[in-house]
């Protein structure tokens, strides 16, 4: 998992409360179980018309935001199924922070164990926010992890909290294989040990 440390970027301001998942990933796009990809349908129903073009109002579609990575949205965040896809298309879009006043918690978890920083804030600072990124791509914020600081373009700093042992395996890009291979000694320790004193096991 790539880590996050300090990121600078354009923020996509997407004003809309409770964004379901399905709303992220459509469900004809579930059928793959891999992580890549899914980038080119996020948000599809919204992004694109049935004959597969691109509706020019929805703000990814903007010029300005085509490249955003930091995504700034209403209440109720990530709410719906728990499909874990939805992590992976915001992730391989390229957007690798989202803020909002409040997260579901299935998707608020999903976003940390793939690399992605989910900021709940409340709704006033949030609103600073939106202002920011509405300015469009001149208007750069940047969220540092280690500081727990997100700075406006024009140098307002709003401080955020993050539970300390999601905060190290974002900052040392630590899933859960990861954090497995961390104990990949004590692993094969146990395990010589073990099958010194039960070899018919």
């Amino acid at each position: 998992m790539d880590k996050f440390t300090t990121l600078t970027g354009i923020a996509a301001p997407l004003d809309l409360i409770n964004v379901d998942t399905d709303m992220i990933i459509p469900k004809q796009f579930l059928k793959t179980i891999k992580r890549e990809g899914l980038g080119a349908n996020l948000f599809d129903e919204m992004r694109f018309d049935r004959q597969g073009n691109e509706i020019p109002d929805f703000v990814l579609n903007k010029p300005q935001y085509r490249e955003a990575e930091i995504l700034v949205s209403g209440d109720n965040f990530g709410c719906g199924s728990s499909r874990e896809h939805a992590p992976w298309a915001i992730k391989d879009f390229g957007i690798r922070c989202v803020i909002a006043p409040s997260f579901a918690d299935i998707f608020f978890n999903n976003c940390f164990k793939n690399g992605i920083l989910p900021i709940p804030l409340p709704q006033e600072q949030v609103d600073i926010l939106m202002k920011d990124a509405e300015k469009g791509a001149n208007a750069r914020m940047t969220i540092d992890l280690e500081a727990q600081e997100i700075t406006t373009s024009d140098g307002q700093v709003i401080p955020f909290e993050v539970d300390a042992f999601k905060k190290h395996c974002l900052l040392n890009g630590l899933d859960d294989i990861g954090l497995t291979l961390e104990k990949a000694a004590a692993i094969d320790s146990f395990e010589a040990t073990q099958n010194a004193q039960r070899p018919w096991v």
